[in-house]
């Protein structure tokens, strides 16, 4: 499927921790969103200190009504304590709580993995495929919102 994002505002970000992953994870984002016809200069993007700060960003994001949609973008390496279940898990629930409660398109790209290996192998398509997500899915709430009504 060939997706069309002229036009739409996307708002993206992005985690500092496990920078150099991050930073492959938001060109693979900038790569998808340039291939879409998304115009940089409808691109806003914000860094946070991890993938529990991540949800906040968000949520400022969508509070201001100006984004068709959002990414998130970030890295979790599991390492020996339970904090990394904590961390995948409440960032994931995050990022899906603002999009149901603000009605906004999100596309999930934090990486969870077991390795620093794994991470560096999936970063650039794990961004890429979370901006076509997030534009995936604000189309469709566009056609939904102009088909059947705004609730």
């Amino acid at each position: 499927m060939k997706l069309r994002g002229a036009g739409l505002r996307i708002g993206v970000v992005t985690a500092r921790f496990n920078a150099p992953v991050c930073e492959r994870l938001l060109a693979g984002a900038r790569k998808a969103l340039a291939e879409m016809g998304v115009d940089a200069n409808d691109v806003a993007e914000v860094t946070v200190p991890g993938a529990l700060e991540i949800p906040l960003a968000l949520q400022a994001f969508a509070a201001t009504e100006q984004f068709d949609a959002l990414v998130a973008l970030g890295c979790v390496i599991k390492g020996d304590t339970y904090h990394f279940e904590v961390v995948c898990n409440e960032s994931a629930a995050g990022i899906t709580r603002v999009g149901l409660d603000l009605d906004v398109a999100i596309g999930n790209g934090v990486l969870t993995t077991y390795t620093d290996e794994q991470a560096e192998s999936r970063a650039e398509q794990k961004g890429y495929e979370a901006a076509q997500a997030a534009v995936e899915m604000a189309l469709l709430q566009e056609w939904t919102h102009s088909n059947f009504g705004e609730n």
